[in-house]
């Protein structure tokens, strides 16, 4: 007998489990959407990539069709700066602790890190080179290069202190203002780079020439010209003090306008191509005009300026100014876009159009996406501009220019928002699920099939008039293969009632269906309510959707021949007809009870579906007719709502359950017993008959102490009875997708088994345990102890924080671990069945999240991948050291395409070739129209940059070619501490005479005699020339240290060349004599004598 064998059986204590520390590796396996602590970006206008830098220290990289992917620091530091390397596959971070990092977007690894002593005030790189400026807190400007061959920074030689520029540039730079800005001026390869001042100093400073071109603020300013955004002209001199810069930015493709933003509100516009002079400097200068946004007294500081030239204008005059700031303090949060008109040299300037961008969310940054034009200019500019929290805006340049031309301030300017690949807002997302299907099974291949009807990548939320900008990054071929079948499924429910499916196979997700909440051809009451819940079903791929007004909608994915539907209420049961569409319709629609559905949960291998609502009632539900078998009484005199059903179904001939509270009562248990046990939130466990609907005990279980329930599990020997179809061989099952009608009980068995099959089953049955998780505890206990009511824990585990959330996970086939979240974002996952703690983590830890309310509702696990949701951000997160379910690295998409990039640098190549040739060209052919006039022909033409020359500058101290030019022009003036006296004197051969004499001409016989005149005529030397030459460095003892060798070493040459001086004398004596001696040997000599 059952009741015998139930209450003899042997209570056991569980197995220790086997799962260990080495087993778990929680990482982050896929990441959707945009961070919502984005603070910085950054574009790559070849490779079409945009990065996106957190303050946690994330780093989002978003490419076209659905690439995304996500880089995270080793430290939760927020990124001040972010730039890519363009065309090389790098992006350079700087951390909030001054920490250089270089990523590199192929292997989405950090390459290097580079710590900097100071704090970094400034950083930019040199286009189209490795090399980056950095300014500091003190005023010094400092070059570094990244090798990507190596994959390392350095530091070079070349730094710029304040008072090195001071001395330069005959101008007192103080030592204690930071750098606030660097910009490297366009078209001069980075050989020219302006310096911004915290104080307002402004210098554009030659590397080549080691001088400055241009120098603007630091002193009282006399304006003209000066205009605000209301085109009212204002001709009247303004008088500036110094006052610290906020933003710069140029406002001309060749870099003779520069835009500068100051924290009191105002906006100058210096012109760099006139060389200030030093009473320009001092209050005379003319070639600064002043823009201000509002005429109040107390505006905001301009944090932000950008430019780009009119896409309707080829006038490099006419441009397009995006400001964020300036405006009177307590104003609407904007970013203004103004349209100016100036003349060459700026004598004439106007506005002559305003718009203002009202924004969603607090700004965060912008950031231009230039179109090359042409001839090479920028003459359409999209906007992107990121705001709090999390939420990324695309502005077409069209469009403003537009808007522009309407000469109206207060416009409304719609965006085109971020096409997330996981839609988590508008409308907003409440439920989610992640279901796992047999690989190379019948439901997976005819769901593959269905979906190859639909249109791939399908994104409902992009416009078909405005063409999503970012197309970077290569999906591999594995993961867009036409051959591959569908083995995982993401399915999220919104609060519009709409359902949307990706095929979450491959790491790019793919949307497959969207169903919308309204049943075409009918008028379903409450039938687009938020969805509460979702259930589906791998065998038969059937889809339960719940929602609040107590609907549930049923699909079958993998039929789209539907042409009607069943709708069934508590009374009635319709057949009604539907238009045939592409995709999955809807095949029942039930609308039993006016309560919210809190679980949904398939049985009887797809066949049957339970219901649980809000006020805990519970519906069966026969999915393969489809009709309502029963609906129970309210289960709990509390009437609290259930939140969790579990199935236990075991086959029996001739059995009975005893009841504990009738010991002589026997209750019938059918050949096909199916058991469903019923979870409330108060922690009360009920277990129904899945036939009818009868309670199998008149109470319910429960805890002697009050508890708040989150799950429950029903645990065997090898996997839960909840998932256990899943590890049945589907060729073995009689129930297949094309055969709704085989889904009856009475087709699924031909015989009922033996007696002593149905004793095995029972026993395994039995033999099960049960978890229970509350807020505040764990408690595990037998399947019969359960059954017979009896409150026996075998083993229980107290929280010391309150727990929202759990899951079970799988190894090698058995359930192996529990996974819990807790309130505080932290972590535990303990091994089952001792429920002993393995290994403590944090989603902040893995993601940089910070636990939210109702975190816990959109939060699914299947197959040891755990699914997470949280503002615009989805990730998948793999929990087993082993698995490789994504096929990562092979099936994850590329950041950076190498091909694109040799195009690139192949027509960038051609474009410089064509260029030089053109150079060439005119050059010879100027050079021979000269030639006719007399003039000098000159054939060379000017070489493309390569940084080389650049290069070999940073690698040496400022200043020191100045040295050596000053060194070798005092060698000529032979100052006497530089005279070697031991030296002999080099002789000129003849052979050289000769070729000297060939070259210039004849000589005079004056020239002869005394050399060539010097036509050279003295010169003064510079400051810069002087300091360089007598500069010493060291404290004072040194310098005297210095002075006295000096001397000691002029006394010893001195003493040589008296010495010398003396035996040259005594040997012209000599020769003197000797001289006499031969004239008079000579003179008595005749001439044949001789």
């Amino acid at each position: 007998m059952f009741a015998k064998r139930l209450l003899q059986k042997a209570d056991h204590h569980p197995q220790r489990g086997d799962l260990k520390s080495e087993d778990l590796d929680l990482r982050v396996a896929i990441h959707y959407g945009i961070p919502s602590t984005s603070s910085v970006l950054a574009f790559d206008p070849i490779q079409r990539l945009l990065a996106i830098g957190t303050l946690d220290g994330r780093i989002k990289v978003i490419g076209g069709d659905g690439i995304e992917g996500l880089l995270i620091s080793p430290k939760q530091l927020p990124y001040k700066y972010l730039e890519f390397i363009q065309n090389q596959g790098f992006l350079i971070g700087i951390s909030n602790d001054n920490d250089i990092q270089v990523w590199n977007l192929e292997d989405r690894c950090l390459a290097c890190c580079l710590p900097w002593e100071s704090n970094i005030t400034a950083f930019c790189l040199i286009g189209g080179s490795h090399f980056m400026y950095i300014g500091n807190e003190y005023g010094l400007l400092s070059v570094v290069k990244f090798d990507g061959e190596d994959g390392k920074l350095s530091h070079l030689p070349y730094n710029i202190s304040a008072n090195s520029l001071s001395e330069a540039s005959e101008l007192s730079v103080p030592d204690d203002q930071p750098i606030v800005g660097i910009l490297p001026q366009p078209h001069s390869s980075g050989d020219r780079v302006l310096i911004a001042y915290g104080n307002g100093l402004i210098i554009l400073w030659d590397v080549s020439k080691s001088q400055s071109p241009f120098i603007g603020g630091g002193k009282d300013l006399q304006l003209k010209d000066a205009v605000d955004s209301d085109v009212q002209d204002d001709t009247s001199e303004h008088h500036l003090q110094e006052k610290e810069i906020s933003a710069i930015c140029w406002a001309s493709s060749d870099g003779s306008i520069l835009a500068v933003g100051y924290i009191d509100g105002d906006i100058l516009f210096w012109n760099t191509s006139v060389a200030s002079s030093k009473g320009e400097r001092n209050g005379q200068n003319k070639n600064v005009v002043k823009l201000q946004l509002s005429s109040a007294e107390r505006r905001l500081p301009v944090i932000v300026l950008q430019w780009s030239s009119n896409n309707s204008s080829r006038n490099d005059y006419d441009n397009l100014l995006f400001i964020y700031g300036g405006d009177e303090i307590g104003s609407e949060e904007v970013l203004t876009v103004l349209s100016l008109e100036w003349s060459s040299g700026m004598d004439n300037v106007r506005c002559v159009g305003r718009v203002d961008l009202t924004l969603t969310g607090s700004f965060a940054d912008m950031i231009l996406l230039p179109t090359p034009g042409p001839t090479g200019g920028n003459y359409k500019a999209d906007l992107f501009v990121l705001t709090n929290p999390g939420q990324l805006h695309l502005y077409d340049g069209t469009n403003l220019s537009t808007l522009l031309s309407k000469k109206e301030r207060k416009q409304f300017a719609r965006p085109v928002e971020f096409p997330m690949v996981i839609r988590t807002a508008d409308p907003p997302k409440t439920v989610g699920k992640f279901s796992v299907l047999p690989t190379g099974g019948n439901s997976s291949k005819s769901l593959s099939e269905l979906a190859s009807i639909m249109k791939p990548g399908l994104t409902p939320n992009t416009t078909a008039s405005t063409k999503w900008p970012l197309t970077g990054g290569v999906p591999t071929q594995l993961s867009v293969s036409k051959d591959n079948s569908i083995d995982r499924l993401y399915i999220a429910g919104y609060r519009d009632g709409s359902v949307r499916i990706w095929d979450a196979s491959y790491p790019i997700l793919t949307l497959l269906f969207v169903l919308e909440g309204e049943v075409q051809g009918t008028d379903v009451a409450g039938s687009d309510a938020p969805v509460t819940t979702l259930d589906f079903c791998w065998q038969t791929l059937n889809l339960a959707v719940g929602n609040e007004c107590g609907v549930v909608r049923v699909y079958n994915l993998g039929n789209s021949n539907t042409t009607s539907f069943h709708y069934v209420t508590e009374t009635k049961c319709e057949v009604q007809s539907c238009a045939r569409g592409k995709g999955p319709e809807c095949k029942a629609v039930f609308s039993l009870l006016k309560s919210p559905v809190q679980a949904l949960q398939f049985g009887n291998c797809g066949a049957k579906l339970a219901v649980g609502f809000g006020f805990g009632r519970v519906a069966m539900l026969d999915v393969s007719l489809p009709a309502s078998l029963f609906v129970t009484d309210c289960v709990s005199s509390s009437s609290s709502p259930i939140i969790s059903l579990s199935w236990l179904e075991f086959k029996n001939a001739h059995s009975h359950v005893k009841s504990t509270e009738q010991s002589e009562t026997e209750i019938a248990v059918k050949p096909e017993e199916e058991i469903i046990f019923i979870l409330t939130k108060d922690a009360k466990i009920f277990s129904i008959d899945g036939a009818n609907g009868e309670m199998i005990q008149p109470h319910p279980w429960n805890l002697k102490k009050e508890e708040t329930a989150l799950s429950m599990y029903i645990i065997g020997n090898s996997f839960p009875v909840l998932n256990r179809e899943k590890h049945l061989e589907e060729s073995s099952k009689d129930i297949t997708v094309k055969g709704e009608a085989e889904l009856d009980a009475s087709s699924t068995e031909t015989e009922h088994p033996s007696s002593s099959e149905t004793a095995s089953t029972l026993d395994r049955s039995l033999d099960m345990l049960f978890l229970l998780c509350c807020q505040n505890s764990l408690r595990l206990f037998s399947m019969k102890s359960l059954i017979q009511g009896k409150d026996k824990t075998i083993h229980k585990v107290n929280h010391t924080k309150p727990c929202c959330w759990t899951t079970t996970f799988m190894k090698d086939g058995r359930v192996c671990g529990l996974l819990l979240l807790f309130q505080t974002g932290d972590l535990e996952i303990r091994s089952l069945p001792d429920l002993e703690l393995v290994k403590e983590s944090s989603i902040k830890s893995i993601l940089r999240w910070n636990y939210k309310a109702n975190m816990d509702k959109l939060m699914t696990s299947d197959d040891a991948q755990l699914t997470l949701t949280s503002g615009c951000e989805v990730a998948f997160i793999s929990l087993l050291a082993g698995s490789n379910d994504f096929r990562i690295p092979e099936a994850l998409p590329c950041l950076h395409d190498r091909v694109l990039a040799a195009a690139a640098d192949a027509a960038i190549n051609f474009s410089s070739n064509q260029k030089k040739k053109q150079v060439m060209a005119s050059g010879i052919l100027g050079g021979m129209v000269k030639g006719f006039k007399g003039g000098k022909v000159n054939t060379s033409a000017t070489p493309e940059s390569d940084f080389s020359l650049l290069e070999s500058k940073f690698l040496k101290t400022p200043f020191i070619d100045a040295m050596q030019k000053v060194n070798k022009q005092e060698d000529i003036e032979l100052d006497i501490d530089d005279i070697d006296i031991d030296e002999t004197l080099p002789v000129t051969s003849s052979s050289s005479h000769e070729a000297v004499k060939s070259k210039g001409g004849k000589e005079t016989d004056r020239e002869k005699l005394l050399g060539a005149q010097d036509d050279s005529t003295p010169r003064v030397r510079t400051a810069q020339e002087i300091i360089a030459k007598y500069r010493k460095t060291g404290d004072a003892s040194s310098a005297a240290s210095h002075a006295r060798d000096k001397l000691a070493e002029r006394g010893e040459k001195l003493q040589r060349i008296s010495r010398r001086t003396e035996e040259l004398q005594s040997g012209a004596e000599n020769f003197a004599s000797l001289a006499d001696e031969l004239v008079k040997a000579m003179e008595n000599r005749k001439w044949w004598q001789v």
